[in-house]
């Protein structure tokens, strides 16, 4: 059986260092590796995780719910492979767009533990703001930053977003319901950082 179809989502976005794709079946194992070596590090802000998180069979549920977002217009999500090697560093998702009077998405991401502080997350975003204001033609770009986070709400900020409030009970994290700042970015504001 093939892990994903032929027929998936062939979008690609460069940075300076980066490119920015759609995930693949041949991402599987170092998408495994790199997720496991950065647990430590991203549990305390992420959803816990399965006891399948890591298996092939998980991967593949991944792959198909990215494929329906893509199809249906619902999320945009982006391996963060690194131009020289070709390695997979991270991820850059466009979550939970909506159209009509909204035209408005999620944005999440993460960058693994051996690539951090080296400007990946940075231009990831920033290459992705720009595809969803100027491709997608959405209007706000929101995201939802533990308020203990300094280093993403830092960069968030950074970038332009801008603090809206926080969100009570926000988010099911590590087994509780966690606060949230809430940030977002218009397409009318500048793309800093």
């Amino acid at each position: 059986m093939a892990l994903w179809r032929d027929d998936s989502p062939t979008i690609e976005l460069e940075t300076r260092d980066l490119i920015l794709r759609a995930p693949r079946a041949e991402d599987y194992e170092a998408w495994a590796k790199l997720r496991a070596a950065s647990r430590r590090r991203t549990e305390p802000w992420e959803p816990s995780w399965t006891e399948d998180e890591l298996t092939r069979t998980s991967y593949r549920g991944r792959m198909r719910r990215y494929d329906l977002d893509w199809k249906e217009g619902r999320g945009a999500p982006f391996f963060v492979v690194r131009k020289r090697g070709g390695l997979v560093v991270g991820a850059c998702n466009l979550n939970n767009i909506k159209r009509g009077v909204m035209q408005s998405a999620d944005i999440g991401y993460w960058i693994g533990t051996p690539y951090i502080r080296q400007g990946y997350a940075r231009q990831a975003i920033r290459r992705v703001l720009a595809f969803a204001f100027n491709d997608l033609q959405l209007n706000r770009i929101e995201a939802a930053v533990q308020p203990d986070n300094t280093i993403s709400r830092t960069l968030l900020e950074d970038i332009g977003f801008c603090h809206e409030g926080l969100a009570r009970k926000f988010l099911y994290i590590a087994g509780e319901w966690r606060d949230h700042d809430k940030l977002a970015l218009l397409s009318a504001d500048p793309i800093r950082g």
